[in-house]
C-alpha cells in the first residue's frame, strides 16, 4: 500500500510537469500563477510608472539624459552577467532565474538612485517583503523522481524488491540551494531510471525528525543525496568529513553521475 501511495504522490507532479510542457507559453503561466515570479514582475513593471512620473516632474531635462545613460549601462551589464551565467557555467534554469532576478534587482536599485534615493529605498523594502512572503518554486517537469515519506522509503528498501538501488535526494523547500538543484535528479532519472535503480526525494521540511536518522544536518549540506543498496547506504554526497564542512562543490548532473557511478550501473544493467 505504501508503494502505491508513493507512486500516487508522484503522479500529480508528473502530470503537472507534462501539462506545463504542453502549454504554449509555460513561462507566462508560471509568471502569473506563482507569487514569487508575479510579485517580481509587478516590482519591475512599476519602475516604468515611477520613471514616467519622475521625468514629468523634471523641467530642465537633465534627468532624462542621466537616467537614459544609467539604464543603458544597467541593461548591458545584465546581458553580460546573464550570458556568463548561462553559457560559461553549468547551471540549472532555476539557478539562472534566481541569479538573473538578483542581478536585475541590484541594477534596478542602482538606476532608481539616479531618480531619488527614497525611491531606491522603497524598492529595497519591497524586495525584502517579496523575499519574506514568497519563495522560488522548485522544478516541476519531466522525470521519474518519486516524492516519498521516510516510512515509504523504509518500506521500499526493506519490504518491496521493486528496485535494488535507490538514489534519494533529501532537501527542504525553504532552501534556495535545494530549489535551484531541484531539476537535477528528475533529469537524471529520465536517463538512468530502470528496474535496477530508482530515484526519490524526501522533503525534510515536512519530516524534520528524519534528518537525524539519516545523519543529515538541516542547516548545511542540503541537498544531500544518498544511494541505498536495499537497506545499506552505499554512498552519499556531500560526504560527512571535516573537509566537506569547509568546501562543498556545486551540485551538477555530471558530479552526481561520477560520484554515484551512474554510467557504470546503467551499462551493467543493460549488459545483463
Amino acid at each position: 500500500m505504501e508503494v502505491a501511495t508513493a507512486t500516487e504522490a508522484s503522479a500529480p507532479a508528473a502530470s503537472g510537469g507534462a501539462a506545463g510542457q504542453g502549454h504554449p507559453f509555460p513561462w507566462l503561466d508560471a509568471a502569473i500563477s506563482e507569487p514569487y515570479y508575479f510579485l517580481h514582475l509587478l516590482a519591475f513593471f512599476s519602475y516604468f510608472a515611477a520613471r514616467s512620473a519622475a521625468l514629468s516632474a523634471d523641467d530642465g531635462g537633465e534627468l532624462h539624459d542621466r537616467l537614459l545613460r544609467r539604464e543603458i549601462q544597467a541593461v548591458l551589464v545584465f546581458l553580460v552577467l546573464f550570458v556568463v551565467k548561462q553559457i560559461v557555467k553549468e547551471e540549472t534554469w532555476e539557478a539562472v532565474i534566481a541569479d538573473s532576478l538578483l542581478y536585475a534587482k541590484g541594477l534596478l536599485l542602482a538606476v532608481t538612485l539616479v531618480i531619488d534615493w527614497w525611491l531606491a529605498f522603497a524598492y529595497f523594502l519591497g524586495f525584502l517583503v517579496i523575499y519574506a512572503v514568497a519563495q522560488q518554486p522548485p522544478y516541476d517537469g519531466l522525470g521519474h523522481s518519486n516524492h516519498l515519506t521516510p516510512l515509504q522509503l523504509e518500506s521500499l528498501l526493506t519490504e518491496e524488491p521493486t528496485s535494488r538501488f535507490w538514489l534519494v535526494e533529501f532537501r527542504t523547500s525553504f532552501s534556495a540551494k535545494c530549489v535551484q538543484a531541484s531539476s537535477i535528479l528528475p533529469e537524471l532519472s529520465i536517463v538512468y531510471s530502470n528496474k535496477n535503480i530508482s530515484f526519490g526525494t524526501i522533503d525534510l521540511g515536512h519530516f524534520p525528525n528524519a534528518a537525524a536518522k539519516f545523519g543529515i544536518s538541516m542547516w548545511d549540506h542540503l541537498p544531500t543525496y544518498i544511494l541505498f543498496d536495499k537497506v545499506t547506504e552505499v554512498s552519499r554526497f556531500p560526504e560527512i568529513t571535516s573537509e566537506s564542512k569547509v568546501f562543498v562543490p556545486k551540485v551538477t548532473k555530471k558530479l552526481l553521475c561520477q560520484h554515484f557511478d551512474l554510467d557504470r550501473r546503467l551499462i551493467g544493467y543493460l549488459s545483463t
